[in-house]
């Protein structure tokens, strides 16, 4: 079925007709040849021509069956498996790099960190019971000594309930006293009611009733001995608040915070829930240590006894022996490090604790499991 229309035969019939009359009209006898041959010439371009316009406007009459060229799902497939290839050859990279082979732990030539300094005997020093403060006894900085005084407290109540206590256990001896009197008497009128009795010159009755009669002065005398024992409790459970009103150093060291000042009002321990209520803080700067964080990705490799050195930032030119005395329990989820604790050798004078610190521990190029280096 043809699919040039009419109007195209027309279009066609009427450029041809235009074509020769102009020819003919513009053209003489003389050049009768060469209108012959230039005439195949002009229906050809006529006839590309009207083609061309046909397929401009109808695009899909010269190919009515053909249809778009469908991607090849085999270049695709190749791709995707180019990709997953590379993926799969990437990730076992990274486990190759993160898990190590067995018998052998990938060592770091050394371990860094940044730590400070920490005093592992410190204590906070509060008062035992409210009082007030009558004497300050040292001073920021101070060293102290064991038992030495340091502040000196004052509470009036204290001091009462030590008055009455000792009152109470001194009414308990003399309860005590009398009920050995009545012992006494006791005693000698059953040994004489006895004796009376063993000739027939006292009557059974008489005797019973002295027997009883001891017997109940003896636990009158008991029951005078258990108050006076209670009393001597009370002496002491007065005692011991009195006594906390002077606050000694339970080890020596250095003053380190003091917060005490004479006629200030403190708490009770109890009642003290803010550090700055406590009186001060006693640091043994003897003997001090650095905390330093360092990747957890190490702990394989760190264990107590490596040598190490560390440089405080306050003593830039002074670096330092130490060495590792423990591991912490747990490391830290937020930074993922473990925190060393690493005793100081020959530390250089004027540390104090806070100081930051940055440590270096270096290590054999080959650390198996079993913890042997190797060279």
């Amino acid at each position: 079925m043809s699919t040039i229309t009419d109007h195209d035969h027309r279009l066609a019939a009427t450029l041809t007709s235009l074509s020769l009359e102009r020819e003919q009209t513009t053209q003489g006898p003389p050049h009768k040849p060469a209108r012959r041959a230039l005439l195949p010439l002009t229906l050809a371009v006529l006839a590309a021509a009207v083609s061309l316009t046909i397929a401009i406007y109808r695009p899909g009459m010269f190919h009515p069956w053909e249809t778009p060229i469908p991607v090849r799902q085999d270049l695709r497939n190749e791709q995707r498996a180019t990709e997953a290839s590379r993926a799969a050859d990437q990730a076992n990279e990274r486990d190759r790099r993160r898990v190590a082979p067995v018998g052998q732990i990938p060592a770091t030539r050394e371990i860094t960190g940044a730590g400070t300094v920490v005093a592992p005997r410190t204590t906070t020093v509060f008062s035992k019971y409210e009082a007030r403060i009558t004497g300050v006894a040292v001073e920021l900085g101070d060293h102290v000594e064991a038992g030495q005084v340091l502040v000196t407290l004052d509470d009036a109540v204290a001091h009462i309930a030590l008055e009455k206590a000792k009152a109470v256990r001194s009414t308990a001896g003399l309860a005590l006293a009398a009920r050995n009197i009545d012992l006494a008497q006791a005693r000698a009128s059953l040994d004489r009611l006895e004796s009376l009795a063993s000739r027939d010159a006292a009557s059974r009755q008489q005797l019973e009733e002295s027997r009883t009669a001891f017997a109940r002065a003896s636990n009158a005398v008991a029951q005078a001995r258990q108050d006076l024992a209670t009393a001597e409790l009370g002496i002491r459970s007065a005692e011991e608040p009195v006594t906390e009103l002077t606050i000694r150093a339970p080890f020596a060291g250095t003053v380190t915070r003091l917060n005490a000042h004479v006629g200030d009002s403190v708490l009770a321990r109890t009642d003290s829930v803010r550090e700055n209520q406590s009186l001060l803080v006693i640091t043994d700067t003897t003997s001090m240590a650095i905390d330093a964080d360092v990747a957890e990705t190490n702990v394989a490799s760190l264990k107590p006894g490596l040598r190490g050195e560390a440089v405080l930032d306050a003593f830039p030119d002074r670096a330092f022996a130490t060495e590792v005395m423990q591991l912490a329990p747990v490391a830290s989820i937020e930074k993922g490090t473990i925190t060393v604790r690493l005793s100081l050798v020959d530390p250089p004078d004027g540390i104090r604790p806070n100081m930051a610190a940055r440590i270096r521990i270096p290590l054999a190029d080959k650390i198996s499991q079993n913890g042997d280096s190797k060279p």
